[in-house]
């Protein structure tokens, strides 16, 4: 799967995130392309970013780094790590979720 951006290494880090954990690329919305981060996005495509909304937690929008398995954003968002080769993803990323998904409304 190809991944835009900044990447450093064949498991999507990238110059903003390369913790051993930082291991996802996340589809797009706006452009369908996955990159590592909101980041490499922003320095890369050239288009603002759209974020996913509610509705389409089904989308198949993140890509493991380790395995090259895609996942649901339902998914992603539930766990703790791949759901295909049980590698851990950074629970840090949480705090940025709001720039990919929309969040639940109040």
């Amino acid at each position: 799967m190809r991944v835009l951006g900044r990447a450093v290494d064949d498991q999507t880090r990238c110059v903003h995130y390369r913790t051993e954990l930082d291991i996802v690329a996340i589809r797009f919305k706006c452009c369908g392309e996955f990159y590592p981060c909101h980041l490499c996005h922003a320095e890369t495509a050239g288009h603002d970013a759209v974020v996913w909304p509610l509705g389409e937690r089904s989308a198949q929008a993140i890509l493991c780094g380790v395995c090259s398995r895609t996942m649901s954003i339902r998914d992603y968002l539930e766990a703790d790590g791949c759901s295909s080769c049980k590698s851990p993803f950074n629970p840090g990323c949480r705090l940025h979720r709001h720039l990919y998904f929309e969040t639940e409304k109040r």
